[in-house]
């Protein structure tokens, strides 16, 4: 579809939902597929911005019509709309993003609560049935840069005091056996920006965007939570290897997620708008492995 204005959103809504009329209309987010609004700090609807994004929204639905009832944690009740544009609806998760300054101020019992209920979100998300997933249309998730794209077009952009370390993930990444738990359905986007957390209870009240869910290494599904914290990632993993009895291996999951950032900073080298951004990620990962390991 072609991209909609303020005013064209909030009318494709108001004909669906009549009783909305007199609400209160705010962008929320506009992604790289899709536009969402705000109404009433209640309801949030999400309007995609192509065809692909489209047919990615409506399987987003599907996902969540069997994620939902079977998980513990939150997630949105996601319905889909037809019509001249297509676009979905769902009651708004209360709470906000969680980011890293955020986490560092929580204490320890607030800490511990939070790996423990992302332990068992990822967990009962595992347990789902994966030919169940397949035939709603769950497909592989996206694949990183390959590690010489990453040698050719991350390195040169890194300063001359982060490119040991950046070959040194390169070649540990390429050095990694299969994922000893092979492939799984998950979420592969646990980061902050994904969750609705109450600040005031300390607590998480739900999980969203599931547009990125498929089947991946299930080690994969543990990097995303160092955007937030290591010490996070730390408490998930061990919470989870006590509900599962799977004994998770950390040197890899650190490995992940260094050639991950990299990867990303070579799959945008080509764009000024995000490259400083994703060299600060990539010396924020080598800092905190420094530290830790």
């Amino acid at each position: 579809m072609a991209e909609l204005n303020a005013g064209e959103l909030r009318s494709l809504i108001t004909t669906t939902f009549p009783e909305l009329t007199g609400s209160v209309f705010k962008l929320a987010t506009k992604g790289w597929d899709s536009v969402a609004v705000d109404v009433d700090d209640r309801l949030i609807f999400k309007f995609p911005l192509n065809p692909h994004a489209e047919r990615a929204l409506v399987r987003e639905a599907a996902f969540l019509g069997v994620i939902r009832p079977s998980l513990t944690m939150a997630v949105p009740d996601m319905r889909i709309h037809d019509g001249p544009s297509i676009f979905s609806s769902h009651s708004k998760l209360r709470g906000e993003h969680l980011m890293t300054e955020d986490y560092e101020a929580l204490p320890e019992a607030a800490r511990q609560r939070l790996g423990d209920d992302l332990a068992r979100f990822y967990a009962e998300l595992h347990d789902l049935d994966a030919d169940r997933m397949r035939a709603l249309g769950a497909g592989p998730i996206l694949p990183w840069q390959l590690p010489e794209t990453v040698r050719d077009k991350a390195l040169p952009l890194l300063p001359s005091e982060l490119t040991s370390y950046a070959e040194t993930v390169i070649s540990d990444f390429q050095s990694l056996p299969p994922d000893p738990y092979g492939i799984t359905f998950g979420f592969f986007d646990g980061h902050g920006w994904n969750m609705a957390f109450d600040h005031g209870q300390g607590r998480l009240n739900g999980v969203y965007d599931f547009a990125d869910s498929g089947f991946g290494p299930l080690h994969q599904e543990f990097i995303y939570s160092n955007f937030i914290s290591p010490d996070l990632t730390a408490r998930i993993v061990s919470a989870y290897e006590t509900l599962t009895g799977r004994q998770l291996d950390r040197r890899r999951i650190a490995i992940l997620t260094g050639f991950h950032r990299l990867s990303e900073l070579a799959e945008l080298a080509d764009d000024p708008a995000y490259i400083g951004s994703k060299i600060d990620s990539v010396a924020a990962w080598a800092a905190a492995s420094a530290h830790t390991g």
